[in-house]
């Protein structure tokens, strides 16, 4: 059974991880009510990993040029000055403040239930007020758009708010089109997500052990696959759709969760 979780993590994982509905939320609420125990918060920070590496497969051909060109070809520079300055408020805000966060937010089911209906709603405004796109390409958005996507990245650090959908609303709001504004939120994930892998992993060190090797493999390797599935179909779907339906889908979970609450469930 504990395998059977560990699949089954690793899916919510990879599939909530790039949609704006917080996959920290879910890992944990559903972590919760699978009763999986998770010393250290070890499995749930190697998981989170095999979502990063499933973006960069997907968008290797680009990171690869980028990554070549860093010292010859302007866009290549611009694309990683982009990410860089776009990474530095979040990461700021995670070294200041990421352990009062995990010590006290992570442990009430009432701040990720209130943070799931506030955040739909602001999707929901947002999606209506939106400023008119300027930007149609995400590895060609000005620095200055970039940093602003970033500071809406800090929100990230409440369980619930979501950090694909803080940077997605940050993009539409800078003037990014929904599927730049969701490629932009990917490209981000990895300085992001990235860094607080290592952060995290320097963290649980001691709580490392062999014997948990094959459960960390199962979610790693579910999580990824489960990231790969859902990337592209992603947005492709807000091209068309927009995120309405994910605005729904948190406001009823929020409210699912609050109900829960007030019969003593969670």
């Amino acid at each position: 059974m504990t395998y059977l979780f560990a699949a089954v993590l690793g899916i919510v994982q990879g599939l909530t991880e790039f949609l704006p509905i917080s996959s920290t939320a879910h890992l944990l609420l559903v972590g919760q009510s699978l009763g999986f125990e998770d010393p250290g918060g070890v499995f749930t920070v190697m998981i989170q990993f095999g979502s990063v590496l499933a973006v960069m497969w997907l968008y290797r051909r680009k990171i690869l040029d980028a990554f070549l060109g860093l010292g010859s070809d302007p866009w290549a520079r611009r694309f990683a000055g982009m990410l860089v300055v776009a990474s530095i408020p979040a990461g700021v805000a995670g070294i200041l403040l990421a352990d009062w966060v995990k010590g006290v937010l992570y442990e009430s089911p009432a701040v990720i239930a209130s943070a799931f209906i506030i955040g739909g709603i602001v999707i929901l405004l947002i999606e209506r007020f939106r400023p008119r796109p300027v930007v149609f390409e995400a590895d060609r958005t000005p620095v200055a758009r970039a940093f602003a996507v970033g500071v809406c990245q800090m929100l990230a650090l409440v369980p619930g708010v979501s950090r694909s959908g803080a940077t997605i609303m940050g993009g539409l709001l800078a003037g990014l089109d929904r599927a730049a504004a969701a490629e932009f939120s990917f490209f981000l994930a990895m300085p992001a997500l990235g860094g607080a892998f290592l952060h995290d992993l320097w963290e649980v060190r001691d709580h490392l052990a062999a014997e948990r090797a094959l459960e960390i493999a199962v979610g790693f390797v579910m999580a990824f696959l489960a990231a790969l599935v859902v990337v592209k179909p992603f947005v492709r779907f807000v091209g068309r759709s927009g995120f309405a339906p994910f605005a729904w889908y948190r406001i009823a979970a929020g409210v699912v969760i609050l109900l829960a609450i007030g019969v003593g469930w969670l």
